[in-house]
């Protein structure tokens, strides 16, 4: 199959969550702008990294993306299937092509049910295989792919780490054999000697199924790792968004350059060395964004236009988009 299909189309999404006052006659006084206008594509077989500070809208963003929220205004497309149209059948195939890893494996899995309801319930509802039994195998399979073993099925999430949680998680996220998945930072509560077993496996299923992620983490180390393209987010827009290599070789976008000095460097001489881009002040609410480029009020270069004009989003080179003035 062409790698350069796009398998996911976000024009313009926005996501606003109204702030109502009163309580007998309540009205609508504002609104937190939690994802405020994206733009982007999704290739087949391609890793999208999604990363920015807590607070910025990236799990918001990948929620609304599959449906979970509804979007205030914009459009989705994944697969063709536009998320938009409420029909029933258009949903169970949107379901079906795209799933969700989420953060806390423990929280996200049904402490009632087996792992054998937990995992085989995608194939119910999706009307896969004849029977339960037929399912019981496919789940005894699923295990075994993720790296756990078959005769588990008929145990509870509570008896299981957070590593085999996540597991059970990522085999739920396969059984309906979806085309894209969103990993909503599927390491950060994992010990690290795990996450890196669980990225490993992630690879390892893209690479058999030809499978699409959009990629949502802090650990900037594991995303130059694991992703294809990075697009920096920051109170509910991207500023910038380039292939891996370019992003942390050339960063152009201020914030983007203020995250990349963040990271850590094994080496303590070249740690020393580097210049480390201290942002002063916190994010501003999404509740009121500030005018013009909302990074303004923090970047240590802004000029009086940065406040008055919202940037334009360009393409400053080859695939390398960035929203700033000055660059």
């Amino acid at each position: 199959m062409n790698q350069n299909q796009s398998i996911v189309h976000i024009d313009g999404l926005k996501k606003h969550f109204p702030v109502m006052h009163g309580i007998v006659f309540e009205r609508q006084v504002g609104a937190v702008r939690a994802v405020d206008g994206l733009t982007f594509e999704i290739h087949r077989g391609e890793t999208l990294g999604l990363v920015g500070e807590s607070g910025c809208g990236k799990t918001t963003a990948g929620r609304t993306i599959l449906g979970l929220y509804p979007l205030t205004e914009g459009s989705v497309k994944i697969d063709g299937h536009d998320i938009n149209n409420k029909d029933s059948e258009n949903i169970l195939a949107i379901r079906r092509k795209a799933q969700m890893i989420f953060q806390d494996p423990f929280a996200s899995l049904n402490p009632r049910w087996t792992v054998n309801a937990i995992v085989s319930e995608p194939m119910r509802v999706h009307k896969l295989f004849p029977d339960q039994k037929t399912r019981t195998e496919k789940v005894k399979e699923l295990l075994t792919l993720v790296g756990m073993s078959s005769r588990l099925v008929n145990r509870f999430p509570h008896e299981f780490s957070g590593g085999q949680r996540q597991r059970i998680g990522i085999a739920r996220a396969l059984a309906p054999e979806p085309l894209f998945i969103v990993c909503d930072e599927p390491i950060s509560a994992l010990d690290v000697s795990i996450q890196a077993q669980v990225v490993n496996l992630l690879e390892d299923l893209q690479d058999r199924f030809n499978l699409s992620y959009l990629f949502i983490a802090h650990d900037l180390s594991m995303v130059r790792h694991i992703c294809d393209r990075v697009a920096v987010m920051y109170l509910g827009i991207i500023v910038e968004l380039a292939s891996r290599n370019d992003l942390y070789e050339t960063p152009l976008h201020p914030y983007s350059q203020a995250l990349l000095s963040a990271v850590p460097i094994p080496d303590p001489r070249k740690d020393r060395a580097r210049n480390r881009i201290i942002l002063t002040g916190d994010v501003p609410s999404p509740l009121n964004p500030p005018s013009g480029c909302r990074f303004h009020p923090r970047c240590p270069i802004a000029i009086d236009r940065c406040s008055v004009d919202e940037p334009e989003w360009r393409e400053i080179a080859s695939n390398h988009w960035v929203s700033c003035h000055l660059v």
